[in-house]
């Protein structure tokens, strides 16, 4: 990874009296407890043929949180905000950041990746508890200066309000709308209560995290152009019944693109699968492609191992160990014990709570149109790097298709009450994460002053 650090105008690098930075940084699940597929999201062809030596060092939580700590520690912004934090082991997990001066933090309070946010109280100074909304964190604060406290109090300016923000993942656009909406609301309502005059104009306010979608999609199109209607179509279906205006009094603006001299780069930076694993690429119609089906006949072929051609338990076990490591985890797993004629005794509880009784019978068998249903399933999950790291351990490597880019992590901010002193971009021209970034996504840091 490259890190450079813009000033913006003529603007000053040291961070003014009146001034707050903050860091935004989708850290992937799972962390050290929650999850166990991180070694499936390497695509470096040279990690995947040392396997277990390479991958139990690079794909591990200690390699990867060493990482993390360097790159938090070198941007050193006020302000952090995470994405893709597990809550099993959160305090462990992130300890490391007492270390970097963060000593105080906020964990949203529901769900399985949530955001966090820490800060340091060196620095800035928590002014009202956080407001969690969905998928988003809020928190506020007063710089730590007698100047910026005493204006504060007088009620000329407000706390800098920072909404960390982690939007549903997938073909989810209206849900992605709803979720920055409310944000946005409860940033407005936390202004009210605070007596903040003329909040619409006065509040300033940041909003950054992982937006699940680039200059496309709703959510980003209503903080950038100010509402969102019925008219606007993401993914086949419109995001919202009626419209909706972002409640402050101009759209807001995004950081990176302060930056004149550049376009603003990537942030999620993976290898390109889609083109290989579907027809034609769709997040609306996933479907596999005639390639991927033949190549996907060649390996059951392969590994079956009764009479009539076919995959029993043993086989399938063998390939299911082959893939994850150890047997009964993984959809792959509880969708092949269902297709080989496995039956819940008691069906309608709970999905969390079924799949952990899962047994693949003992006399079932796959079929070959079970174990392509297998992997449309994973394709319809999203999870492409799943099934591109299955094909390379099964012999049937994807060829190098090139990166898939896009600009998934930004920072806003309210241009009537701020500016932006400086934007730090973070670069790689190699699919991540990798021996030397922790995620699959890049950190994006900003500086901002009064105005």
């Amino acid at each position: 990874m490259v890190v450079t650090s813009h000033v913006i105008g003529q603007a000053a690098t040291a961070l003014p009296v009146q001034g707050i930075s903050v860091l935004t940084y989708n850290v992937l699940l799972p962390n050290s407890v929650d999850g166990w597929w991180t070694y499936k999201m390497y695509n470096d062809p040279t990690h995947l043929e040392l396997k277990e030596p390479f991958s139990e060092s690079v794909s591990s939580w200690d390699y990867r949180r060493d990482l993390l700590k360097q790159r938090i520690g070198f941007i050193d912004a006020n302000v952090v905000c995470l994405q893709e934090v597990s809550p099993e082991s959160f305090e462990e997990d992130f300890n490391f950041m007492q270390d970097l001066g963060y000593d105080e933090c906020a964990l949203f309070k529901k769900g399985r990746f949530r955001p966090a946010t820490f800060w340091k109280t060196s620095e800035c100074r928590l002014v009202h508890p956080p407001v969690h909304k969905d998928r988003s964190l809020l928190t506020a604060f007063d710089c730590c200066s007698t100047e910026d406290n005493e204006k504060d109090e007088q009620g000329n300016q407000s706390p800098w309000y920072v909404v960390n923000c982690h939007l549903q993942a997938g073909p989810q656009g209206p849900r992605r709308v709803r979720q920055i909406v409310e944000g946005m609301k409860g940033v407005m309502t936390l202004a009210r209560k605070q007596k903040i005059s003329k909040p619409e104009e006065n509040a300033r306010l940041i909003v950054c995290g992982d937006f699940n979608g680039g200059a496309e999609s709703g959510s980003i199109r209503f903080l950038e152009d100010g509402y969102i209607d019925e008219s606007f179509i993401e993914d086949g279906a419109t995001v919202s019944s009626k419209r909706k205006d972002l409640p402050f009094s101009k759209p807001l603006q995004d950081a990176a693109a302060a930056v004149s001299d550049r376009p603003p780069p990537p942030t999620l930076v993976v290898a390109e699968l889609m083109s290989n694993l579907m027809e034609t690429a769709s997040y609306e119609n996933p479907m596999l492609s005639k390639d991927m089906k033949e190549r996907l006949e060649r390996i059951y072929n392969k590994l079956a191992n009764t009479s009539s051609g076919e995959m029993d338990k043993l086989a399938v076990e063998k390939w299911l160990i082959q893939i994850n490591k150890r047997l009964k985890r993984g959809d792959e797993y509880r969708n092949a014990a269902i297709a080989m004629g496995w039956i819940d005794p008691n069906p309608d509880d709970p999905w969390e709570v079924r799949k952990k009784r899962v047994q693949i019978p003992e006399d079932g068998i796959l079929t070959l149109s079970g174990f392509i249903e297998v992997y449309q399933k994973e394709l319809s999950g999203g999870k492409f790097w799943g099934i591109a790291h299955d094909m390379q351990v099964l012999g049937e490597p994807l060829p190098d298709d090139g990166l898939f880019t896009s600009r998934f992590d930004r920072i806003y901010y309210n241009a009537e009450s701020m500016k932006p002193i400086s934007v730090t971009d973070s670069t790689s021209n190699e699919p991540c994460p990798n021996d030397k970034e922790p995620s699959d996504h890049l950190p994006v840091a900003a500086s901002f002053c009064s105005l």
